[in-house]
């Protein structure tokens, strides 16, 4: 072997760690991007978990409110069929919203301190739910990032990497995400 089979070889080993090495990077970024979307979703179920106790605990005030009952659990239902579907989760808020209002009209309820405590509860898991969302979408632009980057735009494509998505609010939630949810009684 020459001169010339030595630099062809060395070439291609650089070229191979360059390559592996772009690729695991890619990979990296694109794990993190899956674990933003699964923490968004077990947020999400931490949220329809909470539904059931807040019926109930509203059911024992507000009995005769039965229609805001059962929307409630209606939309809880269709919101917790697995998927991240923006418009299930959009009717559950708008659900909850309206079981929360039931808080106004029943002082015994706004007092209740098992309410209270539940009320807390969703307002954490509201937080925790828009940090999971500002997390993903920040994982999403570093790995977006990543495979346009020089010299990862050359192998990406051929190595299977295509652009994430960037997660989207629905209407509820535009400029709501980074205040702290608000939840009367």
């Amino acid at each position: 072997m020459g001169v010339v089979g030595i630099v062809v070889l060395v070439i291609v080993v650089v070229l191979a760690v360059i390559v592996i090495g772009i690729y695991n990077q890619l990979v990296a970024l694109r794990q993190n991007v899956k674990q933003g979307v699964a923490d968004i979703d077990a947020q999400l179920r931490q949220r329809h978990d909470l539904v059931p106790n807040l019926v109930n605990t509203v059911k024992g005030y507000a009995s005769h409110e039965q229609e805001t009952l059962d929307a409630v659990i209606s939309a809880r239902n269709k919101a917790a069929t697995g998927t991240i579907d923006s418009s299930d989760e959009a009717g559950l808020r708008v659900a909850l919203d309206r079981l929360m209002a039931l808080g106004e009209a029943y002082p015994d309820l706004k007092a209740s301190a098992n309410f209270q405590e539940l009320q807390r509860e969703l307002s954490d898991v509201e937080d925790k739910l828009a940090a999971a969302r500002r997390a993903l979408n920040a994982a999403v632009s570093r790995y977006n990032t990543g495979i346009e980057s020089f010299p990862a735009v050359v192998f990406a494509g051929m190595l299977g990497f295509a652009q994430a998505d960037f997660h989207r609010l629905d209407d509820s939630e535009k400029g709501v995400v980074d205040q702290v949810p608000k939840v009367t009684f």
